[in-house]
């Protein structure tokens, strides 16, 4: 089951899977703003994946409004059942409704392989971020 959460309930998994061992902050600057929504996907009753959707747009794209995805993570031990597709098609409907063009993240390297399937492409090259390693910019029209 998917559905909005607190900020603060996503910390847990930003700092165990995101952060872990590195020392970036997992509280991200607009968690709070009144745009900004989080959701989580339940197995029972434990989040075991999670995201953050803040409005940003992002020059590369045409269209008026884009939605950046941040913090995304799922449990190691719940990968692979599907929490991620379930998240994603969760926030684009939540999107549509309000009249977003594109949703676009900065994807690890290990992770575009799982963007793509869900209909995300690449756009330019890749770039480091200091502590973490390679990304992407990825978008899915919404």
């Amino acid at each position: 089951m998917v559905k909005k959460i607190t900020p603060e309930e996503t910390y847990f998994l930003r700092k165990n899977v995101l952060r872990k061992n590195i020392d970036l902050p997992y509280k991200f600057q607009g968690d709070l703003n009144k745009e900004t929504f989080h959701l989580g996907v339940f197995n029972n009753s434990e989040i075991v994946c999670i995201g953050t959707f803040m409005s940003s747009n992002l020059n590369q794209l045409q269209g008026n409004k884009h939605y950046q995805l941040r913090g995304m993570a799922t449990a190691e031990n719940s990968r692979g059942n599907g929490f991620g597709l379930a998240l994603i098609k969760e926030s684009v409907t939540i999107l549509k409704s309000k009249n977003v063009d594109y949703l676009w993240c900065n994807a690890r390297v290990e992770a575009v392989g799982f963007y793509q399937k869900l209909g995300f492409k690449v756009i330019g090259k890749s770039f480091n971020v200091e502590k973490v390693g390679e990304h992407y910019k990825m978008y899915k029209k919404v």
